[in-house]
């Protein structure tokens, strides 16, 4: 599924093309993906001009005086700009075009993917107003989590993926962040020490900066605007790599499951506290 990394480099990839430029036609090819499509809404957004895009967690946000278009990829959607008229496919399920005639698709084979309306504050929105912070910003510290998950008996894994808490890390990039930070994974959140807060919140960043600045991971499905993988894959240091030796240690790697994610991890860098 596209995390933080693959959303954010679909925002920039699409953003030059489309942002302050005027909508003219929207085609809509089949009636829902995860849920309806609400093709009467994007109809009328036929003369009106994305003021702005935005990205609030894994969704994005096309902003118009209208309303708001709010897209989620999914586990395999893809959002592409087109210059060229291009036959669309059976999983290409809505084009936009822009007086500049770019046209931006929507693809999405596995049809896990969304794309909803809102003529209100989008931050409102259900799916959207009680998402926790931005992992890129400075609300995202030690003090921050230390507040989250001082009560929180339930693994750092699975409390770093909860969307309620902090936004869009995913599987990869917390499993990344959890070995740069020589934290084990079953750790109880509650007992993650100041100190490992301090260095997780700085490995997390981290990944996620260097991510982006490769394009997001392609492990499955993930193409960016322009067809193209992320190149952060071959830089993962665990993830994928279960019964490999570590790089850093050459101990074998571990893999066991932790809120039905595949967490892998290296016994001897990230030890489980005495």
């Amino acid at each position: 599924m596209p995390e933080l990394p693959e959303v954010e480099t679909t925002l920039r990839g699409i953003q030059p093309f489309i942002e302050n430029q005027t909508i003219q036609k929207v085609i809509v090819r089949r009636p829902c993906l995860r849920w309806p499509i609400p093709k009467t809404n994007l109809q009328q957004l036929i003369g009106y001009r994305i003021n702005q895009l935005q990205r609030r967690g894994k969704y994005l946000l096309l902003c118009t005086d209208l309303g708001t278009v709010i897209l989620h990829l999914g586990m395999s959607g893809r959002l592409q700009v087109l210059n060229k008229p291009v036959k669309a496919d059976k999983h290409d399920h809505i084009d936009i075009l822009f007086n500049n005639n770019c046209l931006l698709r929507f693809t999405d084979p596995r049809r896990f993917g969304a794309l909803l309306w809102t003529n209100n504050n989008p931050q409102e929105h259900p799916l959207l107003k009680n998402l926790g912070v931005e992992p890129l910003t400075r609300h995202f510290n030690h003090h921050y989590l230390h507040t989250q998950l001082k009560h929180k008996k339930i693994a750092i894994k699975a409390a770093l993926m909860d969307q309620h808490i902090v936004v869009g890390v995913g599987n990869i990039y917390c499993t990344e962040a959890l070995f740069m930070a020589g934290i084990h994974p079953t750790l109880p959140a509650k007992n993650v020490s100041s100190l490992q807060l301090k260095q997780l919140v700085v490995a997390i960043k981290n990944i996620l900066r260097r991510a982006i600045k490769k394009g997001g991971s392609s492990i499955k499905d993930f193409l960016n605007s322009l067809g193209k993988p992320g190149y952060f894959s071959q830089e993962l240091q665990v993830y994928g790599r279960a019964d490999l030796p570590c790089l850093q240690c050459q101990s074998i790697l571990q893999m066991i499951t932790i809120a039905q994610r595949s967490t892998i991890y290296c016994s001897r860098c990230q030890p489980i506290p005495a």
